[in-house]
């Protein structure tokens, strides 16, 4: 079997290369990759390199982890999956031995293995990967492989709304339409929140926020916004506001939108330095970071077999592996006519 990978040769530049095989240990299983979805992290460390530069420069990069595709062989200790499976991923292997994951909470384990991220920036753009069976994840048979990709997206978005606690009857804001808003939104819908109110500045993504649930939208460019916004949700704000856009502004804007005794949840990766007046939100506003996600892939398959969270209609654009390199300039050149791309590296059903 032939195996190659996309990597980043440079910033703006990816490359195929040949490679071997990969070694499949005792407990691992060999995953033949149908599909892999283009995480707006993907679409940063294509343009600048990853968030964490790796310490040796000529480590090599990969990108890519919303991943699904079929078994092709298991480890000799793998008992409860078999080749032909249709399978998903979950991207970061912890090391299962310190107190976060003793405790339950592998997402925030110091030393996890995140794919095409530190220490080994392995990327799921690849003909074969072998993964840990532990966290692999048999798809039922009425979800596609291109769903199975998207769990890992989702998994963000359900994680984020648990973490903000009862939603039922509350208003919500959240700040970002892209893929991880809008599985927030959602997230927030099948929680009972009474208010969704989105903010973005490319209306393709809010017009799509409409149709998975959202109550209202605003243009984040709007010089009243946050006036306009507290006529729906109220004069003091949102009960939570989510920061899914990754960016200093929306940080800014959230505790504007925010509550007395509210929740700022910020599940987008902010990078630099977030300014803060704390004397605009001493009363007893909660801000809480959100990590990925941990134990919550098997309940995000479950409401997307179930047709409870929809994760399909977001994938608007597809892209052959072969032309990874269009797929990346793309993704950069032209947000406002996609909300998620997806390669297909392999057609399998």
């Amino acid at each position: 079997m032939k195996n190659t990978v996309a990597i980043l040769e440079k910033p703006g530049k990816m490359v195929m290369k040949e490679t071997d095989l990969p070694t499949v240990k005792d407990d691992e299983v060999l995953i033949k990759v149908g599909y892999v979805g283009i995480c707006g992290s993907d679409v940063h460390g294509f343009q600048f390199g990853p968030y964490i530069p790796p310490k040796d420069p000529n480590q090599t990069i990969g990108l890519g982890h919303e991943v699904a595709g079929v078994i092709e062989k298991v480890g000799k200790n793998v008992i409860n999956l078999k080749a032909g499976d249709r399978v998903c991923i979950e991207p970061g292997v912890p090391c299962y031995k310190c107190e976060f994951c003793m405790e339950g909470f592998y997402n925030v384990c110091p030393d996890v293995d995140f794919m095409a991220t530190q220490p080994n920036y392995k990327g799921a753009l690849t003909n074969y990967l072998a993964h840990p069976a532990d966290m692999t994840y048999r798809l039922p048979d009425n979800m596609s492989l291109v769903e199975g990709a998207l769990v890992e997206p989702a998994a963000v978005g359900i994680h984020a709304a648990e973490m903000a606690g009862d939603l039922l009857g509350k208003k919500v804001v959240i700040l970002g339409s892209g893929c991880i808003g809008l599985m927030t939104v959602q997230s927030a819908k099948l929680m009972g929140a009474a208010e969704i109110v989105v903010i973005d500045v490319l209306q393709n993504r809010l017009d799509k926020a409409i149709e998975l649930g959202a109550t209202a939208t605003f243009d984040g460019r709007d010089e009243k916004i946050v006036e306009k916004v507290k006529e729906i949700i109220g004069e003091y704000g949102a009960d939570v506001v989510f920061e899914t856009a990754g960016a200093i502004p929306t940080a800014k804007m959230a505790l504007q939108l925010v509550k007395r005794r509210g929740k700022v949840m910020v599940v987008g990766t902010i990078p630099g330095d977030t300014p803060i007046d704390f004397l605009k939100i001493n009363r007893e506003v909660s801000i809480q970071t959100v990590f990925r996600y941990a134990n919550d892939y098997k309940k995000t398959i479950d409401l997307i077999s179930k047709k409870k969270f929809d994760v399909l209609s977001m994938a608007d654009k597809y892209f052959d592996y072969d032309n990874t390199q269009q797929a990346f300039e793309f993704s950069v050149n032209n947000k406002s006519e996609l909300i998620k791309g997806v390669i297909q590296v392999a057609n399998l059903k």
